[in-house]
């Protein structure tokens, strides 16, 4: 069975905060009702009653059991379809949170990840990503799309409301409508208590959840060399916090204090989210992507203390295309870099190029539309996708957009333009080297420059590849046979390539020259990483 599509629309009535909703009455014939039919609508309960599981497809945060829409019988059901390489399937992730506080175990958040590439269909990667963003609800593993096409799904993230009494009430696409998901929720709650059908226990699955592995590096998604200094910047995402490291893996300092927040102050006092890309501007200045305290922090290496450049901690669509770095708001930035004296920022919840600078304090909009897509042009009429990795020739910015899998040329001044050197379109992906459109790569998610040669993390295909940006020629130089797990960051001093393999929780060495890889063995002389 397939239920008819619709989508959920919000409004708040005066006296009894009712949702009313648009064109979600599932095979009613009911189509769009409009908002002024609002007051007429006695129950939000639904009339169709919601496709079962199918058997047979793996289950997250259950100990491996299936779930069955029967047993959840007396609770609101959420099912939230994403797949992890959508940002905006995880900009919902804390209205998720929120709801499940507000309504205990009267609401079930039931994950439905149903894959866009083709590496998210793997239950392991799956079960890492639920690790990195802490999600502790059921995860169903809708690897080929059963669930998905039986609730009429379209789009990542779209979340569907299931009455206590098993039957779809409607779904809304897209994200920011936690109030209309807390008012529809709460109105059948309400409804269904007045019934006394409401089952406030918690169910056989509360509790069960995967544990993080105890490793010295926790999912690392970018890593910084510096040549000049003998230093390498790990970014421990799911430390929250960086590492500064000799090339060779000794720790000369542990930049935060690993507990989640966006403070600022001393080393140990200092708290970040989930930081991805950073960029060095001299000696003593690094530029850290703070990606989910949608945050640009500034570190002091010489005073060893971390301030913020803009953002604070709130997600938000950027409309302006320039403002004080006081007033600004960011959109999960992903990756930064310094060039001529601009901070340049890859932000990739709104698909586009941002710069601050330093010299007036001011963050504007670069490059990209704002529409997801891989149109190239000018600055601003040429669109990104979700773009998570930069490097630069000095004449050229090359940006890693994943969710096209392809490689960005972007000049730099007025007047400039935006060139794809690989990848064209948003569902174009795979696994062929080649020239030019011939070639196919998988969200690649890392990109570094090194003597003429561009280096791509082909993040989904566990690969590293060589770009020639004159020919369009793209070659594997490492990986394929399990040596990595969805590498996020590169970043190259003499003859190494240091690499982010993120989910092995290591750095990995590659010698360009020699082809040899290793991993680097990080050394604590000086007990500086907590017990």
């Amino acid at each position: 069975m397939k239920i008819l599509r619709g989508v959920l629309v919000g409004a708040v009535l005066a006296a009894l905060a009712v949702v009313v909703v648009a064109g979600l009455r599932w095979a009613t014939g009911l189509g769009a009702l409009p908002l002024s039919m609002a007051a007429d609508m006695p129950s939000l309960a639904g009339t169709q009653p919601a496709p079962a599981f199918p058997t047979g497809l793996d289950w997250i945060n259950t100990g491996g059991r299936p779930v069955t829409l029967k047993e959840l019988r007396g609770k609101v059901v959420l099912l939230d379809f994403w797949t992890y390489g959508c940002i905006n399937c995880f900009h919902v992730i804390p209205d998720l949170d929120k709801l499940q506080k507000n309504y205990g175990n009267k609401l079930v958040i039931i994950g439905v990840h149903s894959a866009k590439f083709a590496t998210e269909r793997k239950t392991a990667h799956i079960e890492a990503v639920v690790l990195r963003y802490g999600i502790d609800h059921p995860v169903v593993n809708d690897k080929n799309m059963q669930i998905w096409n039986e609730y009429g799904a379209e789009g990542w993230p779209t979340l569907t409301v299931i009455d206590p009494a098993g039957k779809v009430v409607g779904q809304v696409a897209g994200e920011g409508h936690y109030d209309v998901l807390n008012n529809a929720i709460g109105s059948l709650i309400r409804e269904f208590s007045a019934k006394g059908l409401i089952n406030p226990k918690p169910l056989w699955f509360s509790g069960i959840h995967l544990e993080m592995p105890k490793t010295t590096l926790l999912f690392p998604g970018k890593v910084l060399a510096d040549a000049d200094h003998n230093r390498l910047f790990i970014a421990d995402s799911n430390h929250n916090r960086i590492l500064e490291t000799t090339l060779a893996g000794k720790v000369l300092a542990v930049i935060g204090s690993g507990r989640l927040g966006l403070r600022n102050g001393s080393y140990a006092n200092a708290r970040f989210h989930y930081p991805q890309g950073m960029a060095l501007a001299g000696a003593d200045i690094l530029y850290v992507a703070d990606t989910d305290n949608n945050a640009i922090r500034k570190i002091n290496l010489q005073t060893h203390t971390v301030s913020t450049v803009a953002g604070n901690g709130q997600q938000t669509y950027m409309t302006e295309t320039s403002m004080p770095t006081g007033k600004a708001e960011l959109n999960t930035p992903w990756a930064v870099l310094v060039h001529d004296g601009l901070l340049y920022i890859a932000m990739a919840g709104q698909h586009q190029l941002w710069t601050y600078d330093p010299a007036t304090d001011t963050i504007s909009l670069y490059a990209g539309s704002g529409q997801e897509g891989i149109q190239d042009g000018s600055l601003l009429d040429a669109s990104f996708a979700q773009s998570s990795g930069l490097t630069t020739d000095g004449r050229y910015l090359y940006v890693a957009d994943p969710e096209a899998s392809a490689v960005r040329q972007v000049g730099f001044g007025p007047g400039a333009q935006v060139r794809t050197l690989v990848g064209t379109g948003l569902f174009d992906f795979g696994d062929v080297d080649g020239v030019g459109d011939a070639v196919r790569l998988q969200h690649d998610l890392g990109i570094a420059w090194h003597e003429g040669e561009l280096y791509i993390a082909d993040t989904y295909n566990s690969k590293i590849k060589k770009l020639d940006p004159k020919t369009r020629r793209v070659t594997t130089i490492a990986g394929g046979h399990d040596e990595f797990d969805e590498p996020g960051g590169l970043s190259a001093a003499g003859d190494n390539l240091y690499i982010a393999d993120t989910d092995h929780n290591r750095i990995a060495v590659l010698n360009l020259k020699t082809g040899r890889l290793a991993s680097l063995k990080i050394t604590d002389p000086q007990k500086l990483l907590p017990p």
